[in-house]
């Protein structure tokens, strides 16, 4: 875009006075372009046409992108880009309104307007990234009609001429005011104060003095009219500016500064002298007045900042775990509904002066606008009125959606005031810029609406335009600047003094500013000055970003404020550094009077930079923060002074850069002269320094430090894992440092990581003193070194233990314990801190103890007993009976009289010899579907199974044993906890989908078998190691990343900072251990002789791995057909195993049903990795996704991950036991290894320790109940196992037999869940006994059977067709049915003119199937096309379809009824037609039914049914079948093999159908017999003697005259 020199270098050639550009505009939009005409020579054209895009609604492309371009034969150039988003146009809701838009001005940003040849930043008029300067703006409108469908074409694009606007449709103009006071310009780079600096402040083209704002050459037309002769190219005529302004006018702006030298108080930065001058600025231009726009913005603005904060706070009191969280979200959301009601009341008040100028826009805005404060007001006071303590999680989050419905509010589509740009200027070349909003400058008459920086000095950081503010070179800003900017009508301007800084000079030009005719004042100059000193106690530093190569930095502060700075000291090497210094800044004055500086604290910059040898230091992060400001007439006393320390949050660009613990003190020096050190509050400085020079640096002083205690840190060094190559070289003998508050301790060198990555010395610590507040607790960092040839040590890897909570021990003693029995004497027997190592701090020591308080699980045992003692306690658990051979012959005897009595109902009981694996795995998911309420029926749409899933998390089956009473509730509650991430979705919906009975609306499901006695396990929805209670098996081993290299802020380039792991763990607890503590270590030791006793041997050791994999779910598609095709990979170490041959086909959810064996040696081959592949045809195998475990840490966890435990002990069948040890051998060395007394079992009881677990045996069957039935050692032992969590001290959970559900991720797709596997892993020692043969999970195999069906009558079914010649009702009635499916139908012949609804037919179904008989489904294997290289098998419900038609021989057939038949489990036939009703296919258990399966044959009449026509009504009854279904196995079929329909062998006889039963075109003659015989007999008869009578009298008649003369005449 040409300007000033440009056009007059083309005049001075052309000799024209014309415009330099030729615009037009483009408008993209769902792939299609329009494009308006072009104006010749015109900067400010007028089109007045309209571009119509025909397309359907709603498009998928969601945004409008319009372009104003300058035509020119060589190259267009891009003037500006606006994009215009639907979302923020158009409301999809009940009450929303179609994309509509302005009329109204849109602004346009880009680049820099001065004409260069090669532009640095032309891709910002392209409307990539932030524009730097303002363009232009286009009045434009937007409008959506939905098309009739006659009128609907193909998708088009037409530009057509449109009628001028009428004037001010887009608003009516008004004169603003911007005004800015500059106080400060400093931090502006040494490489800039070269040249004097300007600063300029622009909105819109007004006050823009260096680019060269183009006013036309002629003079503009009216928009609004219709004369477009403003764009003749031919008229060369000049014409005067458009707005002229006299001498003794208001000028339009002085938008700049005076140009002034930079100054350098020390070797960091320049500054600008602005002492008791402050210069101004103002600009005054003419804009459409639609500051309500703004207005409703800032609102909802400090609604959302004030919710936000609020909710911070509740976020912050939970992670701290404080009190009242609950109270503090209530009072957040208590203020936040005010604010929405009194948004509301705002706009109801203005409803009735709704100007003019609003556009339907505007107007719908408003309206949703309010709707949804509305709702919002009432959803936050239902939120305010149900929070509690146990919910505050919940609600919380339930609240933060407030915030993105208001972050949805606040994107106004409609600009009606440009940004302001301040721009430096040096040596008249634009250096550095910033953009700020006009809505936070806009002035309002209420504080809701007014902007947040209006009027008000604010600190702001002047960036690099373009590209570079993104990259390290934009990091460093190029000045800091203090400005109070304002926005306004002109008419308001006595506002502008309003929130200026007090103490400034009342000149005549500050006195006249309520004159709306005389200019801002252009300086302010301030006679009040107060001189502060400043203290900057640099304490502490954390989770700084790594600056050099090997991941660390050499760390060190620098404190600017105003023209003054400061350093700290270098910390070599370190992410976490402790500076512990006071910085002091003498002499600091600020301008202003001191109570406002007290009430409005100047800002302060801290930089952390990291020192480099060679070359600048890097930039690290910044934080501004603001000091505690203390005036010379207050006293340096509690509770004020001295502050605390705080943390402050560093930034590097829009990158979190760590924490700095620090706080600032401004004292203020006396008014007179110079104030002594000694008048300033004294220096209280550590003991150790203060008989010590101070030097150069001081320590932070008492008061302000943190309270230091002494703490032990005991390491646990376990092991090195996966570290990668350093410097082209292996590492081979890494070292552990360990680095807390300046201390280091180091781990013993592994001599040979190739051999064993372990450590020869495992534990090791050291004391050191630490904050006793945690807030102010250093991190711990561990670094990996590489110790050489030649003493040299290569820095490997960093980590950084930022919180030291987790790692916290703090101890219970016996004061607090009787503190609490005092409060609590209700409950002083159930005071037991079971986990006392569980690391808290202290102030969670007393929470912990009223949990445990309430948790009352355990009574006390007063039966005389002589195993028992009086302070023992006594645990009851659930379990089976251990039964003989003679009652288990007793309860076969019952079952099976109980058969032949309840006929009705034999086919729930359970087919023993049936039972498997997968018996016990569908058990187990039957059980999760127990908590499903009752008014949630099974018969759902896919979507309503996904929210029921989503919704509720299924309760799991509880444990194996489950305690009495209260032990049951914790259970259950620990179930009911959502997961991380809910992966049961799939397996809770197979689990519903086996209880669909059919897709009949009148068909409900059976009564579920009774699987009581089937053993369970337990299904658990995610990764093992994260389920409640098994703390990541991190009670030894914790697996820290080791990082190394620049933190760039990628995710992608982050991961390849990690080079390894370290295995280990930290211990920290105060020093000395009070000495009336209660806890004991978690293997039964003392804590006093340390925390890490009775430690595993971390020698190398082989261990037998065995994999079960069960199956998967919800697999990501690999194919183009949707489907993959699935194999196992295994991975662990060197060993691979891969499944290939036995992959799946065509499935999303396979069943693997797989075992595999490794022999692994820990720790060197400890990560086992299942590999999820799909197997193609041509070329390589893709990976759907992988899922890692680390072996090692289950192997050695207490929680006994090795193998798990199953409900019962049982040496054979299904549920064999797989461990090698029996339970009393596990619970014995449990009790050796925590040193407890015990086990001593007695009579249904067994005592270990303190506590006595006594039996309770599950319900059983009626007539075998015996209670005194003694329980054998192995299930007493099992029972305590399960309940060895109730153990005080040393009790844990033991992992239970467990399915767990692993999510599979792709490295190509991080973060992307890919699918679901099913699997367990059981690991063994080779140098114990080793274990059983794997228990088969082989899929279960389909059996072969052949359904043989005779169709033998029908009756009272409906007639449809009307007979051609009698008009008789009728039906050609047949029978078709199938199994499988459609495609496998068969069809009875026709019997043709049923006049009563009676078919005969006797024929034949043959239905050969393969069933599943414990899942009670058909397994169907078909290609699915001609090219399928496989089959693809699928499994359906055991059903017989049948359905009667009326044959039609010119039309499609008439469809009559159907009859759905579960073979499992179906309404026993009626004897008699007249029997057969609906009422049989009732489900309340009034009707009797039966299983094929267990009867083989059975005959009888079933109804037919179809939807019903008459209101209120179901189904109708369509029919009546008599049928016989005789089931065989596929041996049984074989021998006694028959025919279908009727054919041979075993032929059936045909049936004896009426006379009646024909087809008339085929039989003509039978049909006119029947035609004559039976419908007009009788008339034809009647006909016959009605004529013969006739001729009787006829021939009478004839006759009678000639005889009657005859006789008379004697002839």
């Amino acid at each position: 875009m040409n300007t000033g020199i440009v056009a007059n270098v083309k005049k001075a050639f052309t000799g024209q006075r014309k415009d330099l550009v030729d615009p037009y505009v483009t408008v993209s939009f769902a792939g299609q372009k329009g494009k308006t005409s072009v104006k010749k020579g015109c900067y400010e054209p007028m089109w007045n046409e309209q571009i119509v895009f025909t397309e359907m609604f709603p498009p998928l492309c969601r945004r409008i992108k319009i372009q104003l371009r300058d035509n020119d034969t060589i190259q267009e150039d891009v003037i500006g880009t606006h994009y215009i988003d639907f979302s923020q146009i158009s409301n999809e809701g009940d009450r929303g309104f179609l994309p509509t838009f302005g009329p109204t001005w849109i602004n346009l940003y880009g680049s820099r307007r001065y004409y260069s040849i090669l532009d640095e930043h032309h891709h910002l008029n392209e409307g990539l990234g932030e524009g730097i300067s303002f363009r232009g703006r286009l009045l434009v409108s937007i409008k959506t009609d939905i098309l009739d469908g006659d009128n609907i074409g193909p998708c088009s694009v037409e530009v057509e001429s449109s009628m001028p606007l009428p004037e001010n449709s887009a608003g009516r103009k008004d004169e603003f005011l911007l005004f800015g006071a500059f106080f400060e310009a400093s931090m502006i780079p040494k490489q800039i104060g070269k040249k004097p600096i300007h600063f300029e402040v622009s909105i819109g083209n007004a006050g823009n003095t260096i680019d060269g704002h183009n006013e036309p050459m002629k003079k503009g037309g009216n928009i609004y009219s219709d004369d477009n002769s403003s764009g003749d190219e031919n008229d060369d005529e000049e014409t005067t500016p458009l707005v002229f302004f006299s001498q003794k006018e208001t000028p339009p702006c002085d938008s700049t500064t005076r140009p002034r030298k930079p100054v350098i108080q020390d070797a960091c930065y320049n500054h600008l002298p602005y002492y008791e001058e402050k210069p101004c600025v103002f600009v005054k231009a003419h804009f459409e007045d639609h500051r309500k726009r703004l207005y409703n913005v800032n609102i909802l603005e400090k609604i959302k900042a004030a919710t936000e904060h609020g909710l911070d706070d509740v976020q912050e009191m939970l992670k701290q775990e404080q009190t009242h969280a609950d109270r503090r979200l209530r009072g957040v959301l208590d203020q936040f509904c005010t604010q929405c009601a009194k948004f509301s009341s705002i706009n109801r008040t203005n409803a009735g002066q709704i100007s003019a100028t609003k556009n339907k826009l505007d107007k719908e805005r408003l309206k949703w606008c309010q709707r949804e404060m509305d709702m919002m007001t009432m959803k936050g006071r239902t939120l305010k009125a149900t929070t509690t303590k146990n919910n505050t999680k919940d609600k919380l989050k339930e609240a933060k959606t407030f915030i993105k419905v208001l972050n949805k509010l606040l994107n106004e589509p409609q600009d009606c005031l440009p940004d302001v740009f301040i721009w430096m200027v040096s040596g008249n070349k634009r250096m550095a810029y910033q953009r700020i909003p006009a809505k936070d400058l806009i002035h309002a008459a209420t504080e809701e609406e007014k902007g947040i920086k209006c009027g008000k000095p604010q600190t702001i950081f002047l960036k690099l335009p373009g590209k570079k503010s993104d990259t390290s070179q934009g990091w460093i800003f190029q000045a800091k600047l203090c400005i109070s900017l304002w926005l306004g009508l002109a008419r308001n301007k006595k506002e502008i003094v309003n929130d200026l800084p007090t103490g400034y000079e009342k000149t005549p030009e500050v006195s006249s500013v309520s004159n709306t005719k005389t200019p801002p004042p252009l300086a302010l100059f301030y006679n009040e000055k107060q001189n502060f000193q400043l203290r900057a106690h640099m304490y502490h530093a954390r989770n700084l970003i790594g600056s050099d190569a090997s991941g660390l930095s050499d760390p060190f502060a620098q404190v600017v404020f105003g023209e003054h700075s400061a350093c700290t000291q270098v910390i070599d090497q370190t992410l976490s550094p402790t500076w512990d210094e006071m910085l002091i800044i003498n002499e600091v004055s600020i301008h202003g009077t001191p109570d406002y500086i007290k009430g409005n604290p100047p800002t302060i910059v801290v930089e952390i930079f990291d020192q480099d040898r060679v070359g600048k230091s890097e930039f690290i992060g910044r934080a501004l923060v603001k000091p505690v400001i203390k005036l010379s007439k207050e006293k340096y006393e509690q509770p004020h002074f001295p502050p605390k320390l705080d943390w402050w949050d560093l930034h590097r660009g829009g990158i979190f850069a760590g924490e700095l613990l620090a706080v600032f003190e401004l004292l203020q020096l006396s008014p007179i002269g110079f104030q002594s050190e000694e008048e300033l509050p004294p220096l209280d400085l550590p003991e150790q320094l203060e008989i010590e020079d101070k030097g150069p640096t001081l320590p932070v002083p008492k008061g302000i430090r943190p309270v230091l205690s002494k703490y032990r840190i005991e390491v646990l060094f376990w092991g090195m894992r996966g570290l990668k190559r350093l410097q082209l070289t292996s590492v081979d003998r890494p070292r552990i440092d360990i680095e807390c508050a300046g201390h280091v301790l180091q781990s013993a060198v592994i001599p040979n990581l190739k051999k064993n990555p372990n450590f020869p010395i495992m534990v090791k610590y050291f004391d050191v003193d630490l904050p006793e507040n945690d807030l102010y607790c250093p991190p711990i960092t561990i670094r990996c070194v590489d110790c050489r040839n030649f003493g040299r040590h290569v820095l490997v890897g960093t980590h950084v233990i930022s919180s030291l909570r987790k790692f916290t021990y703090v101890p219970t003693t016996k004061k607090a314990k009787d503190i609490l029995r005092n409060l609590f004497p209700a409950h002083k027997e159930s005071i037991d801190v079971r986990k006392p190592l569980e690391l808290v701090t202290p102030n969670e020591e007393h929470k912990m103890l009223m949990t445990k308080t309430e948790d009352s699980v355990i009574d006390m045992y007063t039966e005389t007993h002589p195993l028992l003692d009086k302070t023992e306690h006594v645990v009851t658990f659930a379990s089976p009976v251990m039964s003989t051979a003679k009652d288990k012959k007793q309860q076969e005897n019952t079952k099976r009289k109980k058969r032949h009595s309840i006929d009705d109902d034999d086919d729930d009981d359970l087919d023993t010899e049936a039972l498997d694996w997968w018996s016990k795995y569908f058990a187990s998911l039957e059980n999760m579907m127990q908590d499903t309420p009752p008014n949630s029926p099974l018969y759902l749409d896919e979507g309503q199974e996904q929210q029921i899933a989503k919704n509720k998390t299924m309760k799991l089956i509880s444990d194996v044993t489950t305690l009495a009473p209260v032990a049951e509730r914790f259970s259950a509650e620990n179930d009911k906890k959502p997961s991380k991430k809910m992966r049961l979705q799939g397996v809770v919906k197979q689990a519903i989908l086996t209880q669909k009975a059919a897709t009949n609306k009148h068909l409900k499901p059976h009564k579920t078998k009774d699987t009581s006695h089937i053993a369970k396990l337990r299904v658990y929805p995610g990764e093992l190691e994260q389920q409640t209670g098994f703390d990541r098996f991190t009670d030894w081993l914790h697996t820290f990343d080791l990082l190394r290299g620049k933190k760039t802020g990628d995710d992608a380039d982050d991961e390849s900072r990690v080079v390894g792991k370290f295995k280990g763990t930290v211990k920290l607890y105060k020093m000395p251990l009070p000495s009336d503590m209660t806890d004991k270590t978690i293997m039964g030791g003392d804590p006093t002789l340390g925390l890490f006793q009775g430690l595993p041997n971390n020698d190398p050791i082989n261990v037998l791995v065995r994999v079960y994999i069960v199956k998967a779910n919800d697999l990501h598609p690999a194919d183009l057909n949707g489907k993959a095709d699935p194999y196992i990979v295994i991975r662990c170490g060197k060993t691979i195993i891969n499944d290939k041959e036995n992959y799946i086909s065509k499935q999303l959810n396979p069943v693997f049903g797989k075992c595999f064996d490794i022999e692994a040696q820990f720790p060197m081959e400890s990560i086992l990795t299942v590999q999820v592949y799909d197997w193609d045809l041509v070329g390589s195998d893709d990976l759907i996704g992988e899922t890692k475990i680390d072996l090692e840490n289950r192997y050695y966890s207490r929680h006994r991950a090795t193998c798990a435990i199953a409900k019962q002990y049982e040496t054979q069948g299904y549920n064999i036991w797989r461990d090698p040890a029996k339970p009393t051998q596990i619970l014995g060395k449990l009790c050796h290894e925590t040193k407890l007394d015990g086990p001593h079992y007695e009579f249904d009881k067994v005592r270990v320790g303190d506590r006595v677990f006594t039996a309770q045996p599950d319900k059983i069957d009626e007539s075998s109940r015996d209670f005194s039935q003694k329980m054998s050692d192995e299930q007493l032992a099992l029972g305590v196992l399960h309940n060895w969590q109730e153990i005080p001290h040393v009790g844990f959970k033991i992992v239970p037999e467990h399915i767990e559900c692993r999510s599979l991720y792709n490295p190509d797709k991080p973060g992307i869940d890919q699918g679901h596997v099913e699997m367990w892993v059981d690991m063994f020692p080779m140098d114990m006994p080793p274990p059983g043969p794997p228990t088969d999970i082989c899929p279960r195999k389909p059996k072969s059977y052949e359904l043989r069906c005779i169709i033998w009558n029908t009756d009272e079914v409906v007639m449809e067709d009307d007979d051609f010649f009698t008009g008789e009702k009728m039906s050609d009635i047949y029978v078709k049915g199938w199994i499988k499916g459609p495609d496998d139908t068969q069809s009875t012949d026709i019997h043709y003119r049923s006049l009563t609804g009676e078919g005969n037919f006797n024929w034949r179904f043959l239905f050969p199937f393969d069933y599943l008989v414990a899942e009670e489904k058909i397994v169907i294997s078909r290609k699915e096309s001609l090219f399928s290289w496989d089959e693809t098998e699928t499994k359906i419900p055991a059903r017989l379809q049948m359905q009667v038609w009326d044959a039609d021989h010119f039309s499609a057939d008439d469809f009559l009824g159907s009859l759905t038949l579960d073979l499992n489990h179906f309404p026993r036939g009626a004897k008699s037609a007249k029997l057969c009703t609906l009422d049989m296919l009732k489900t309340d258990g009034s009707v009797p039914h039966m299983s094929l399966f267990k009867h083989k044959r059975v005959k009888g009449w079933w109804p037919f049914t179809a939807k019903s026509t008459v209101p209120g009504e179901d189904v109708e009854l369509t029919g009546k079948v008599e049928a016989e279904l005789h089931l065989l196995s596929d041996e049984e079929a074989e021998k006694h093999a028959a025919g279908a329909g009727r054919s041979e062998p075993d032929p059936l006889e045909k049936p004896q159908r009426p006379d009646t039963s024909f087809i008339w075109f085929l039989n003509p003659l039978k049909s006119l017999r029947h035609l004559v015989c039976t419908q007009y007999k009788w008339l034809i008869i009647k006909v016959v003697a009605f004529v013969i009578l006739v001729a009787l009298l006829v021939l009478f008649f004839y006759s009678m005259p000639g005889y009657t003369v005859k006789k008379m005449f004697n002839a």
